[in-house]
């Protein structure tokens, strides 16, 4: 088994912490993970990627190849859309519905919705909704994980509680809300 995942957003949305979540739960599963990450000018609002590669077997390097990507998970639509040439042809996108408004010249947002509708297995979520729902704004990251999970090869058990271990020291309510906001993710695209 392999899967391999790109993910992208832009600094501050928790790309990084997305995909700290999905590799320590692959990692609890018992399975092999390696990641490689391009911050950018993040603190800014510039772009953010992470390649995340989980297998059963040795991992021979951290980056996806071009047309190998299982999953792009994207925590901002126009980003999704930079890095389709990586998605290969079975592969499925999940991205937000909400744009980071970060360029004076940002497309659209109908028509990018509309180019990423238009790619096998695409599904496109309100993760503001679904947050404010779970009770914390800053959770649209978990939103977007609880999307993914159905496809992911980590069960949603096991995710739920990599969110525990990754949030605890931020108090009980942050774990909730976050794995409330997980929940209602995974619900939206079930």
């Amino acid at each position: 088994m392999k899967y391999d995942i790109i993910l992208s957003g832009v600094g501050g949305q928790g790309v990084l912490s997305v995909a700290a979540i999905i590799a320590r739960g692959a990692m609890m599963a018992g399975l092999k993970v390696r990641q490689s990450e391009v911050h950018g000018m993040a603190q800014r609002g510039g772009a953010v990627l992470s390649h995340l590669r989980i297998s059963d077997e040795v991992i021979p390097g951290d980056l996806v190849p071009r047309g190998g990507a299982d999953l792009i998970l994207s925590m901002e639509p126009l980003e999704c859309l930079r890095y389709t040439d990586y998605l290969k042809e079975s592969g499925e996108v999940i991205t937000s519905a909400n744009p980071v408004v970060n360029i004076p010249n940002y497309p659209d947002l109908g028509s990018v919705i509309s180019r990423v509708e238009t790619l096998p297995r695409a599904r496109v979520v309100d993760d503001k909704t679904l947050a404010k729902e779970a009770g914390n704004l800053r959770s649209t990251n978990m939103v977007m994980v609880g999307a993914a999970s159905p496809g992911l090869p980590v069960n949603r058990d096991t995710l739920l509680k990599a969110i525990e271990e990754l949030f605890r020291a931020k108090g009980a309510e942050v774990v909730a809300s976050n794995q409330r906001a997980f929940e209602l993710g995974a619900a939206a695209t079930d």
